[in-house]
């Protein structure tokens, strides 16, 4: 299976040689934050009490029957930045389009987010679960009670994509330029 995967990310590798640089990869961040909070009911309130959070202002996925997906993002705790990560994943199964989109990955406590920096990869489904948040329905996020460890959304999509999952995607440590 890993072999698998690693045939099926290689267009995505190319990507990884074009790496953002700090300064860009913080104002993107930043700016997809700010588009968080406003499009998302509670998203202040929810992001003050979580341990941390990683946040992705550019995830590129896509495929037809192989897919993948690749974004360049950054880890957050109270407010500061404490590195910088890549998402990264490949798929095989009934899926077809092409996407960009913005991801948050929120860390509920302490114990989560220190799981999370322990490893030098961090993989979906493997090393932790994450809960995809369904917040579209007029729900105030500020009010979640948490009961999962890790918290995922989606949001500011454009294209269109039929496969909505974080199962099986990779999360590593990066030196951006």
């Amino acid at each position: 299976m890993k072999a698998l995967r690693t045939l099926l990310l290689i267009p995505f590798a190319l990507l990884m040689l074009h790496a953002e640089s700090a300064a860009v990869l913080e104002s993107k961040a930043d700016n997809a934050v700010t588009v968080f909070t406003h499009k998302v009911r509670g998203a202040k309130k929810f992001l003050d009490r979580v341990a941390g959070y990683l946040v992705f202002p550019e995830v590129v996925k896509g495929g037809l029957i192989i897919g993948g997906e690749y974004g360049e993002g950054v880890l957050r705790v109270k407010g500061k930045t404490k590195g910088y990560y890549r998402l990264i994943s490949g798929s095989i199964g009934f899926q077809a389009g092409l996407q960009k989109r913005a991801v948050l990955i929120a860390f509920s406590d302490a114990r989560a987010l220190n799981d999370f920096l322990r490893k030098q990869r961090w993989e979906a489904g493997v090393d932790g679960s994450i809960v995809v948040v369904d917040w579209g329905r007029g729900k105030d996020i500020g009010t979640l009670t948490f009961k999962k460890p890790v918290y995922a959304f989606v949001f500011d999509s454009k294209g269109l994509m039929y496969n909505l999952t974080l199962e099986g995607t990779t999360f590593q440590r990066i030196r951006p330029r």
